[in-house]
């Protein structure tokens, strides 16, 4: 089976040969891991993602029409799954060390300060969901993965300016939250 096309591979699977599906994840999981080992820089994660995307390709393949060639829709969905994956280990990293961040006296930190320092996350974490969501998706792509507006546009399909509308309102969005959350203490 391994000499067919992935239109032909496809075809198949639809039909319901899953022995289809598993030559296309033969053909593809070196290429969708490396695609995401190259975000992620982790074997496991990496990994982890690889077989997720492998997972939505299956769900998805039924419905496949084949407007882009196989191969751009994997590298599509690996891309926003190790996206995805960056923004959940990025936020987590901050929080993290935040938490955990070392001053040259710790117990000179009231408790009072270390509340409200947990208090000001939280209402960011807030006002990140109160965002639409395309307005969230293109905030935490370019803040919190710092990927370049032309990046973006590639991955949403969306122009540049309409992203950096987006992110300028987003910004103004958490702004606003963040002072009317202030202004009620």
């Amino acid at each position: 089976m391994t000499e067919f096309t992935d239109e032909e591979l496809v075809i198949r699977f639809q039909d319901g040969s899953d022995q289809a599906f598993n030559v296309l994840v033969l053909r593809y999981q070196k290429k969708v891991y490396w695609i995401a080992r190259r975000f992620v820089n982790d074997h496991d994660r990496a990994d982890d993602i690889t077989q997720e995307v492998f997972c939505r390709v299956f769900d998805g393949l039924k419905e496949f029409r084949s407007e882009s060639s196989l191969y751009t829709w994997l590298y599509r969905i690996t891309v926003n799954l190790s996206i995805n994956a960056l923004r959940r280990q990025r936020i987590r990293d901050l929080f993290r060390i935040d938490d955990f961040f070392e001053l040259e006296d710790e117990h000179s930190v009231r408790p009072d300060v270390q509340a409200e320092s947990g208090e000001q996350r939280t209402l960011i974490e807030a006002a990140i969901q109160t965002l639409p969501e395309k307005q969230k998706a293109v905030f935490l792509m370019r803040y919190y993965d710092e990927l370049p507006y032309e990046e973006i546009s590639k991955i949403t399909k969306t122009s540049v300016g309409g992203l950096k509308a987006n992110y300028f309102h987003a910004v103004k969005k958490i702004g606003d939250f963040l002072k009317n959350a202030h202004g009620t203490r």
